[in-house]
């Protein structure tokens, strides 16, 4: 890591922080050509008011996709203003995503509020989300070169949906035997469920930038193995992760018996522990006593190794491309930032 990576890794949530203001106006005049009410539920999504219209400060996300946008326009060495549209399709995608997840898993809250299927109705909530694609694809098809942008982002969603739909069929596999699921195959899920949409929000920036074909494919490639890290890391904390800091209660994962990757990881370990372990998802046993044998059965060693090997294979991706300095540094420090956050 050189001097200038270190500054930067210190700086993420500046740089952060200055992606966002740079999308905000734009992806706030989006959400404005929406229906009214259609409007408000996107808009309470976004964390911008509450039930009703009031404004709101309530927390939204880090804005990671939005920032990787830029950042891909300016590492091809253009204005971050360039990326602009992508980053405002795929954030708008991403909202899209998490409204329509909520109420395909049943999740009653998100970023500590209700849930927008919670506070406004299941039907409202489809609708806002289908309101949002529509809204991502107009968005993007306005901007220059927008044509091959929108292809390119339509793959990304078909390996999205294509995702999601093993992340749901996981649900009915047992939890041993031959047809339990393998870490292997979570991997593959993740890539393409996660994954997908945080390279193309690097490529389509990059895109926009001005980028040949062959730096926004390694930017892709770079921000998909990010994706996978990311999820990773995400599936750690929603297990042992503080609930102060993650929103979330503590073994909130055990208890709803999701397949996630620390715990594939300790079922797929040799030895007596990933049996116990077994034997526990399948009964109603304490999720205490169950987090344990995930990790005596080395599956939070293992889910942290692997999240940090994919971590280095993105820095190293993004090392073999011709990027701007500065954006290039910048590209670096984030995924260890994400990943390693709170764990």
């Amino acid at each position: 890591m050189t001097a200038t990576d270190v500054t930067v890794t210190g700086a993420v949530p500046e740089v952060l922080d200055r992606c966002r203001a740079l999308v905000r106006p734009a992806l706030g005049a989006a959400v404005g050509r929406l229906h009214p009410w259609v409007g408000e539920m996107a808009a309470y999504s976004f964390g911008w008011c509450e039930v009703g219209g009031a404004p709101a400060a309530a927390p939204g996300g880090k804005g990671v996709r939005q920032a990787l946008a830029v950042l891909g326009a300016e590492a091809a060495g253009a204005p971050g203003s360039a990326g602009v549209p992508a980053a405002v399709a795929v954030e708008l995608v991403h909202a899209f995503s998490l409204l329509h997840d909520d109420i395909m898993d049943g999740d009653a809250t998100r970023r500590r509020r209700p849930a927008v299927w919670r506070a406004y109705g299941t039907g409202p909530a489809v609708l806002a989300g289908d309101a949002l694609f529509a809204l991502a694809v107009e968005t993007l098809a306005a901007a220059p070169g927008g044509g091959a942008a929108v292809r390119q982002l339509s793959a990304a969603l078909g390996d999205l949906v294509y995702g999601q739909a093993d992340d749901l069929l996981f649900a009915a596999r047992p939890w041993r035997g031959p047809e339990r699921v393998r870490p292997d195959e979570y991997r593959a899920m993740a890539e393409r469920k996660t994954g997908s949409l945080l390279g193309s929000a690097l490529a389509l920036g990059a895109r926009l930038g001005g980028a040949p074909a062959a730096v926004t494919a390694g930017l892709e490639r770079a921000g998909r193995r990010l994706g996978v890290a990311f999820q990773i890391a995400d599936d750690v904390l929603g297990i042992w992760g503080d609930p102060a800091v993650t929103g979330k209660p503590v073994h909130g994962d055990l208890r709803e018996r999701k397949k996630t990757f620390p715990v594939l990881c300790a079922l797929d370990s040799p030895g007596p522990a990933a049996r116990r372990l077994a034997a526990l998802l399948e009964s109603d046993a304490d999720t205490g006593e169950a987090a344990v044998a995930v990790e005596e059965a080395g599956g939070r060693t293992a889910a942290l190794a692997a999240a940090r090997r994919l971590v280095a294979g993105a820095v190293a991706e993004l090392d073999g491309l011709p990027l701007t300095a500065r954006a290039a540094a910048e590209l670096r420090a984030l995924p260890g930032f994400l990943v390693g956050r709170d764990l």
